[in-house]
């Protein structure tokens, strides 16, 4: 374990174990539990709105003057325009968490300026704890991260995600899956994508992707990933991921692969779609991937004069 973590980093430790103990203790008796349809098959319990309001609480109660991003709440917390924003899921695995399925977790990121500077994704059913500060490294409880080394698609296991909402593009999802399938050792889908980039942080996985994820889904994953040595991007290899709502990620060796079978399945979203979430959502920047194969998709999003990504 690293000798002394960073204060904003032990802060979202403690707020992420607040979190785990509502969810463990609302998994005893599930059959109590009050669950709303945000949308069809996008459920929210009792449960996500008490993790949340116990993060929040907790994070403002240290930094009062933080930005918040949150899964369920939005921007409605926190100062507005902090250069500080704690951007929150507070039960990635709401579907599994409803039907017993050990496979949910709680999600914290903290971005400055736009980067993502600390990250905690804890699992409550084994008390399993990944965090990360940029620069320092990627931890599960005392251990050092370090994505696999396999080299050969042939020999890779690879996690995925379901799309599952209506206006999803399923067919364009199965053509996805049906080309990964052919080239890899096996796919899997738990279900919590912040567990799941975790999981290729680890090892567990030798690279994962997903569409039509969000940037608490995202965030906290993304810089566990890095700091283990592995790259992160959308179906290009670019970093802009977040905006496209696409994700890849993997060891450097697989991750490059994957891009190869993926890009051409890449989605670029239109400007008048960005600029409809900018009110709801900061730009938030990862360290960028290593270039991938040269395999052009569609044309990019514009970037700003300084570089960075377009705001979402």
């Amino acid at each position: 374990m690293q000798t002394s973590l960073h204060p904003m980093l032990n802060v979202a430790i403690k707020a992420a174990r607040a979190a785990g103990a509502i969810i463990n203790r609302a998994s005893l008796d599930l059959e109590a539990l009050r669950i709303n349809t945000k949308s069809p098959n996008d459920f929210v319990t009792e449960v996500d709105h008490a993790c949340e309001g116990v993060i929040i609480e907790t994070l403002l109660g240290a930094y009062p003057d933080h930005g918040i991003l949150a899964e369920e709440s939005g921007r409605t917390h926190g100062a507005k325009h902090s250069e500080y924003v704690w951007i929150i899921d507070p039960l990635d695995g709401t579907t599994n968490f409803i039907h017993g399925l050990p496979m949910y977790c709680v999600s914290i990121a903290l971005a400055h300026r736009g980067v993502v500077q600390q990250a905690v994704v804890y699992d409550p059913t084994r008390n399993d704890l990944f965090y990360a500060t940029k620069g320092r490294g990627a931890f599960l409880n005392d251990r050092r991260l370090r994505v696999s080394k396999r080299t050969r698609m042939s020999d890779a296991l690879i996690g995925t995600g379901f799309p599952f909402r209506r206006g999803d593009n399923f067919k364009r999802y199965v053509k996805m899956f049906e080309e990964v399938m052919q080239h890899c050792a096996g796919l899997r889908r738990p279900g919590a994508a912040a567990l799941d980039l975790c999981y290729v942080a680890a090892g567990y996985y030798d690279a994962f992707f997903e569409t039509g994820l969000q940037p608490w889904d995202i965030a906290a994953g993304s810089l566990i990933i890095s700091e283990a040595g592995g790259l992160i991007g959308n179906f290009t290899g670019e970093a802009d991921y977040l905006h496209q709502r696409e994700v890849v990620a993997g060891n450097p060796k697989i991750y490059a692969q994957l891009v190869t079978i993926l890009s051409p399945y890449t989605r670029v979203i239109k400007e008048d779609e960005v600029s409809a979430t900018a009110s709801t959502a900061p730009a938030v920047e990862v360290a960028a991937p290593a270039p991938a194969p040269k395999k052009r998709g569609p044309l990019r999003i514009k970037k700003d004069e300084q570089g960075g990504d377009a705001p979402l």
